[in-house]
């Protein structure tokens, strides 16, 4: 999964069931979605003075983009599958589309100034750590200095969450991918970004948050300091040092 994942979305059908299937309305991933939208539109209306320009790393359908149309003055997204990206066009993303190879140096942004605003939604999980450095190495350029504007990351698997704890192990090895927290600290390190924020959008796994009285729960888990720690699904907001 972690090393063909790249590969996977240059298929048209695998596009269109991520986007009408993994993100069907009242599904696990659009209930996360609305939350972190909310969560997103808040942070650019609190943070930024002027409306910033959106670099979107690994677009996919452009649903981080259409989180914060009418909050930016300008929109790019990157992606290596056309598909995606033509999907992504297809289901209203308001942006301009840019194909960038799967591997070889860190692609270059468009220059579009400042300040900005990098986002990168379900990426880091299921790549290789070669990927990771890219894409955060890509986010340094556009964001050169500490007032340049943000970086927010997701990380849909927190090693630390209720699924980690829940997890079947098959011959010793984990089933799915996992990301913890200070990986994802050690990886911003490296690049000149200090997390100022971390926020999670879920405590629970996709089958239990089918049950009503579960969601229930978690929405006031989520609430509790340091809850952030233990979610699934968790966003993280950086800048450069300074």
């Amino acid at each position: 999964m972690t090393t063909e994942y790249t590969k996977v979305f240059q298929d048209a059908n695998a596009v269109d069931k991520y986007e009408h299937v993994t993100y069907a309305p009242d599904s696990y991933a659009s209930r996360i979605n609305e939350r972190q939208r909310a969560y997103l539109r808040g942070l650019v209306d609190r943070e930024f003075d002027t409306p910033p320009v959106q670099h979107d790393f690994a677009c996919g359908t452009g649903r981080a983009i259409r989180t914060l149309h009418g909050l930016v003055r300008d929109a790019h997204g990157y992606d290596t599958s056309a598909e995606m990206m033509a999907k992504a066009a297809e289901v209203g993303s308001q942006a301009r589309w840019h194909q960038v190879p799967m591997d070889g140096p860190v692609p270059t942004p468009v220059p579009a100034g400042h300040p900005a605003i990098v986002t990168m939604f379900r990426l880091l999980l299921n790549v290789h750590p070669d990927v990771r450095d890219r894409a955060i190495a890509f986010a340094a350029k556009v964001l050169p200095e500490a007032d340049s504007g943000l970086l927010v990351v997701e990380n849909h698997g927190n090693a630390g969450s209720l699924r980690h704890l829940r997890a079947r192990r098959h011959s010793g090895e984990r089933w799915f991918a996992e990301l913890s927290h200070d990986e994802v600290e050690e990886l911003f390190d490296r690049h000149g970004f200090e997390i100022i924020e971390r926020r999670g959008f879920s405590m629970l796994t996709e089958s239990l948050d089918n049950l009503r009285l579960a969601r229930a729960a978690d929405a006031a888990m989520r609430r509790l300091p340091g809850a952030d720690g233990f979610a699934v699904n968790v966003l993280y907001t950086a800048r450069r040092k300074r």
